[in-house]
């Protein structure tokens, strides 16, 4: 697992929120829950409306538009199992947020882009 990039502060998300970054070129929904930051693709599968900047429930985003629930812990929807966005690994080194875009997994759990 390479190519990490710092993208922001751990302390400029505070737990039960979301936002937005974007990493060599891909929009990115960051997410702190209870203190653990998870990182995904940010773009709703249904129309493609931002995930950053939504509600966040626990671990759960819901799209503004229609509804659809994401789990930001797998990517996967709550409707459809094992389908979603695909997820980023994270790391945290010094107080910074680091993601990976040059590895990610479809929402199932396997990798499938390097």
């Amino acid at each position: 697992m390479g190519g990490f990039v710092e993208v922001m502060g751990l302390e400029q998300l505070p737990p039960g929120k979301g936002t937005t970054v974007t990493v060599a070129g891909k929009d990115v929904a960051l997410f702190n829950v209870d203190g653990t930051i998870y990182a995904m693709e940010d773009s709703c599968l249904h129309q493609g409306l931002s995930l950053g900047t939504n509600q966040l429930e626990g671990k759960v985003v819901t799209c503004r538009r229609h509804g659809w629930r994401y789990d930001v812990t797998t990517g996967c929807t709550l409707h459809v199992k094992d389908f979603g966005v695909a997820i980023y690994p994270v790391k945290i080194v010094e107080g910074k947020i680091m993601i990976s875009v040059s590895e990610r997994m479809q929402a199932s759990g396997w990798r499938w882009e390097r």
